[in-house]
């Protein structure tokens, strides 16, 4: 997951956002979240970490990544 002890550190503010009432609620029920807000910012959370996976990816690109297992066996 993100670094989210650096996020938590930052100043939090309030916001005033137009969402759609039902995303909220099928987000909620997926992420077991307990309020709306705990949602929200866990969504968040992973948006930033789906970055940090591609990035990672992107950068593993061409890489010559050895077998673990089949050197393991031998």
């Amino acid at each position: 997951m993100p670094d989210t002890k650096r996020a938590s550190r930052a100043p939090r503010k309030k916001k005033n956002v137009r969402l759609h009432q039902s995303k909220i609620d099928q987000a909620k029920a997926i992420l077991g979240t307990a309020t709306e807000t705990e949602t929200i910012e866990a969504a968040l959370d992973l948006v930033v970490f789906r970055k940090e996976l591609v990035d990672g990816v992107r950068a593993m690109r061409g890489a010559n990544l050895d077998n673990w297992f089949d050197r393991a066996e031998r």
